[in-house]
């Protein structure tokens, strides 16, 4: 059995973006923790969104289909 080591936040910021730098370089390292991030659509908003474009039948057929 292994036992996993807490790494305090600034540690493991420090030595995360060290391999970053060492393995990527300053410029790309900088583009990479700059990439936009998507924006995370509320669970329910995002459920209805998706119910909207369903079609019921079509659903029922996929989810039942081998229920016979």
């Amino acid at each position: 059995m292994t036992t996993l080591k807490d790494i305090k936040d600034k540690e493991l910021i420090e030595k995360g973006t060290k391999i970053l730098f060492k393995e990527l370089g300053y410029a790309d390292t900088i583009r990479f923790l700059t990439i936009p991030r998507d924006i995370r659509e509320e669970s329910v908003k995002r459920h209805r969104k998706w119910q909207k474009g369903l079609d019921k039948e079509t659903f029922f057929n996929e989810v039942f289909r081998n229920q016979n």
